[in-house]
């Protein structure tokens, strides 16, 4: 960034913050301490399992918090996973308090965390117009003309998810990869206890999305080994280029939805179910209380006579490929969701952008992520999806 811009940045950031200090003081105003009207905390419950997504936060810096807890609770349902015995045999010793077991045994440091929340909450050492301040020209970049756009804050969520992801995935690879290779054989691959010990209908996958066709499908180059972008695909499936793996996403789908069993998805298998994925992604929006037979069949008929391409009324693996990524949404998707929805809240002259001004007059639009869930007032509410 130019000089000349960021001088700029400097003058509009000053003149924010003199209009915003001199604001009428009002219930929930920005004349009033935000952080003492609505504190904030960080999520309680990690999602740790592939394919059931959470959205990022959207400052690196409360996700860098977020990651570093996680990554503690991983290390202790690993423990309790894959050492059982010890963590039963210290319960037995403790006389059954489970507090003992070794996967506990770092409780002192979940006390950090609660300091991480009196820093979030110390408007000295973290204050989100400050940081709104400063995340607002590393957002406004395509181009830098002081609004950040939709494309330019899915941009941002992107950029945030994937560094996610990679995360979690090269810490699953250090577990599975038993030689330290860098590399993940199938034979060396282990599903996790959830799907070890769950029925085939736990969280809508059963045991064929762990088997050796969808490794096969994954690995991209076909050496028998997962390198880290194919073990990051395996993993994530849907964000994927692969040919091999959007294919077996297809076959996944024929043999999930595949009521009678013949290979095949018939029209009633394709309206009841698909369709409704499919309208609802066109839609960016999910009403899950509409009923699928209210339905209407005019445009579920006109979707299946395009994608049925041999005419025979049923569709192949082959011929769901045109809408997989419909049916299995990339984190572009939910990205722009996500970008979509804070739009939506902060754009106060509703022209389909932001401005410095408005992300501070919505501050906590940007940090819903990390509510306290107990809180009720209705000015800053968050919806549940990007918690």
């Amino acid at each position: 960034m130019g000089k000349a811009s960021v001088a700029i940045y400097i003058t509009v950031a000053v003149l924010v913050l003199f209009l915003v200090s001199h604001s009428p003081k009002k219930k929930g105003g920005h004349g009033e301490h935000h952080h003492n009207h609505r504190r904030l905390k960080l999520r309680s419950s990690f999602n740790l399992k592939p394919n059931r997504r959470e959205p990022v936060p959207f400052d690196p810096l409360v996700a860098d918090i977020e990651r570093r807890r996680e990554d503690k609770e991983w290390e202790r349902k690993y423990f309790e996973d894959h050492h059982p015995e010890v963590v039963s045999h210290s319960q037995q010793a403790s006389g059954g308090h489970s507090d003992s077991a070794p996967g506990h045994e770092s409780q002192p440091e979940w006390e950090d965390f609660m300091d991480a929340e009196d820093y979030l909450n110390d408007e000295d050492k973290f204050n989100v117009t400050d940081r709104l301040i400063m995340l607002f020209p590393k957002i406004d970049v395509a181009p830098t003309d002081g609004f950040v756009t939709e494309s330019e804050l899915t941009d941002w969520n992107m950029q945030s998810s994937e560094k996610e992801i990679i995360h979690r995935t090269q810490r699953e690879m250090d577990v599975h990869d038993r030689n330290k290779d860098g590399f993940v054989s199938f034979s060396e691959y282990e599903p996790p206890s959830w799907v070890r010990n769950a029925d085939n209908d736990s969280f809508g996958y059963d045991m064929g999305w762990w088997k050796e066709e969808h490794f096969n499908a994954s690995d991209a180059d076909g050496d028998g080994l997962l390198n880290i972008t194919e073990f990051n695909e395996w993993v994530h499936p849907a964000d994927t280029k692969n040919p091999k793996l959007l294919m077996w996403l297809c076959k996944e789908e024929v043999r999930e939805r595949d009521s009678d069993k013949d290979g095949k998805i018939s029209f009633k298998e394709f309206f009841h179910g698909l369709f409704d994925t499919v309208r609802n992604y066109e839609e960016e929006s999910h009403n899950s209380s509409h009923p699928h037979h209210d339905l209407p069949e005019g445009p579920a008929k006109q979707l299946f006579g395009q994608l049925d391409k041999d005419g025979d009324g049923y569709l192949s693996d082959a011929e769901l490929l045109p809408i997989i990524t419909k049916i299995h949404p990339t984190e572009r998707y939910y990205a722009k969701q996500q970008a979509d929805y804070i739009i939506s809240q902060a754009d106060s002259d509703k022209d389909g952008r932001l401005t410095l001004a408005e992300m501070i007059e919505h501050p906590y639009v940007f940090y819903s992520a990390i509510f306290d869930e107990d809180e009720t007032d209705d000015e800053y509410g968050y919806h549940d999806e990007f918690r």
